[in-house]
């Protein structure tokens, strides 16, 4: 038996691969839509589920996902990063930058440079040096926070369009469309059919104005998927997160591991940065993150430390930012209802699991969530801000217990702990 051999079949034995969810995602994204599809009907808010909003849903999604892969990249390696907020701050300057002068190709590369270089910084504070991972975290979001905020001046304020505060408008990485497909679709959007019109909304977003960027980052989450769990790099990568001294004890380069896993969670936090500045905005504005950095980890939470569950949180915040950005009202105000729906039917699975007392809080929460939607028309424009925190709050709430996090994540290492 060679070395890599001997290192799946132990690492297997020690259970280092995470439970696999019993439902299918696709189960779950029918499951999604087929919800849209009742409140929509039910509301008659046809904006929730049109091109337009789902289109500004991904556009919202992919910066939050960026942010939720680099924790993704991290955690597995057993090192928490809470600085990816810094790091996306520190690619949202290196694009404004370097796509200003040198382009858009330019300007996702220096993004991606910067993050790099914090999430490097992140590394040797934790991994290297032996710094508590929340204590390194903070540090990195206040460096690059002060840092952005003294260079803009420096690099902005002198440039036509340009200010203390923000960078001249930007180039714009590539577009895609696919009128073949997305006018088809647009047709049986405007129809209003249940499920297939909402199906045809999800086609039109994406064949239709579709940014380099986007592409890139969905196959990015893809390539993740496939790196960690098909390959004997991503059982080693993710065998650190799990047992280091065990992992060491194989031969696995434990210090290496986790020091590339960290910088590359700087990298990917940087290109959602970049993605903010020249996708998602004309440009880079100082405190453009807006905390999606933090949003991003409560999306990796959601999806239990995996690269496509992570999608689907990142998703479900991307959609009620997007409503927030086109006006919320009655759109927002069926959300009360699609909340309504989704706690009814926990408390039911929990009563029929025999979770008593966690059935009675999702009925209860419910149910007020109902009787809000029930007894007003829309929601106050002060909800409409707050939604994605308030989603935030409640995911965590809801799934925090269904969760398992890679077992050494945020233990400091030493090499040699092997004995």
């Amino acid at each position: 038996m060679n070395a890599t051999e001997q290192i799946y079949g132990d690492l297997k034995n020690m259970q280092v691969t995470t439970r696999r969810v019993g439902i299918p995602w696709w189960i779950y994204l029918i499951g999604g839509l087929l919800l849209v599809s009742v409140v929509r009907l039910i509301s008659g808010a046809d904006d929730m589920a049109s091109i337009g909003t789902l289109r500004a849903a991904l556009i919202s999604a992919i910066p939050i996902a960026m942010a939720g892969l680099g924790g993704v990249w991290s955690e597995r390696a057993g090192v928490v990063n809470i600085g990816l907020e810094g790091m996306m701050i520190a690619g949202t300057l290196g694009a404004g930058y370097f796509a200003y002068h040198y382009g858009w190709a330019v300007g996702v590369l220096g993004a991606i440079v910067l993050g790099l270089l914090f999430g490097a910084l992140h590394a040797l504070a934790t991994v290297i040096v032996g710094v508590d991972h929340i204590v390194s975290g903070v540090a990195i979001n206040i460096i690059a926070l002060g840092m952005a905020g003294f260079l803009a001046e420096s690099l902005f304020a002198g440039l036509p369009g340009g200010g203390p505060t923000q960078s001249p408008p930007l180039p714009k990485p590539p577009t895609i469309d696919i009128p073949a497909i997305y006018e088809p679709a647009t047709n049986l959007q405007e129809k209003g059919w249940p499920i297939i019109s909402d199906l045809a909304s999800v086609v039109g977003a994406l064949t239709r104005n579709l940014s380099l960027l986007t592409i890139l980052a969905l196959l990015l989450i893809a390539f993740t998927a496939w790196l960690f769990w098909k390959t004997t790099f991503g059982l080693r990568l993710r065998s650190v997160g799990e047992s280091p001294a065990a992992a060491e004890s194989l031969g696995v380069n434990v210090i290496w591991f986790k020091f590339l896993a960290v910088t590359i969670s700087g990298g990917i936090a940087g290109l959602g940065g970049a993605y903010l500045a020249m996708v998602a905005s004309p440009g880079f504005q100082q405190g453009m993150t807006g905390g999606r950095g933090y949003i991003g980890l409560a999306a990796m939470l959601f999806g239990n430390w995996r690269p496509g569950g992570m999608l689907m949180g990142s998703g479900l915040f991307g959609y009620t930012q997007a409503m927030q950005l086109r006006g919320g009202g009655e759109s927002l105000h069926a959300i009360l209802l699609m909340i309504a729906i989704i706690l009814i039917a926990l408390a039911a699975w929990g009563f029929y699991k025999g979770a008593t007392r966690r059935g009675a809080i999702n009925l209860v929460i419910g149910a007020a969530f109902l009787l809000w939607y029930l007894t007003t028309d829309e929601v106050p424009k002060e909800f409409t801000g707050m939604a994605p925190y308030v989603t935030t709050l409640l995911v965590l709430a809801f799934f925090a217990q269904k969760l398992r996090m890679p077992a050494a994540d945020g233990q400091v290492y030493r090499k040699g702990s092997a004995g």
